[in-house]
């Protein structure tokens, strides 16, 4: 880890001065040290297995949605390496009343958005791992977050805010059955006052 850190500074400094900087007259030469450090933070879901966070799962008598909203996050777009930050909210269907404990949840959230992502994907990713982690029969996630990417440029789409979809299992092929799911989470899937982009 050291020697991928040292790596990290030296490429670091190197980009910093082919942009022009001169680090010392800059006050900046302990910046390369940082913002490897800080890199090394922002990516360690690299190489995490999500499967290995649920841990026990609970028997419960539910037969009923299970939904955890509101869960903050940032990430990193990878087109850009700036910030996109946000929250999730999910729900899931058990299977045979087979839950989890509820900052698996966060953890699992952690572990998608500490790499470098998009926020389709990550979405995606969630879904898939609830669904298989949990074996539950429907899974819902939504996902709103800022994109600096979008917002830091130019001047561009100040305040502005993406939402993502990801609908698998019991909650795609029952109309009834996702349309709980999206009550659950606070909403109704033909909101008009986002832009969903069901997958």
């Amino acid at each position: 880890m050291r020697e991928q850190n040292e790596k990290a500074v030296q490429a670091m400094r190197a980009f910093l001065k082919a942009l022009g900087l001169d680090l010392e007259q800059c006050g900046m030469e302990r910046t390369p040290e940082r913002v490897a450090r800080l890199y090394g933070d922002l990516f360690d879901g690299l190489g995490k297995d999500p499967a290995s966070i649920w841990g026990e799962r609970f028997a419960s008598e539910t037969k009923g949605i299970v939904a955890v909203r509101h869960i903050p996050f940032y990430s990193v777009c990878e087109h850009h390496l700036l910030p996109f930050f946000g929250e999730v909210s999910l729900a899931y269907l058990p299977h045979d009343g087979q839950v989890a404990g509820f900052s698996k949840f966060v953890k699992l959230v952690e572990c998608f958005a500490h790499r470098p992502q998009l926020q389709e994907r990550m979405t995606a990713q969630l879904a898939a791992a609830i669904r298989d982690g949990l074996d539950a029969e429907g899974v819902l996630v939504v996902v709103e977050a800022e994109q600096l990417c979008m917002t830091m440029r130019d001047g561009m789409a100040r305040g502005t805010k993406t939402v993502t979809s990801e609908c698998l299992g019991a909650f795609r092929t029952d109309a009834v059955l996702c349309q709980q799911a999206w009550m659950v989470l606070g909403g109704k899937q033909d909101d008009s006052t986002a832009e969903i982009h069901l997958s």
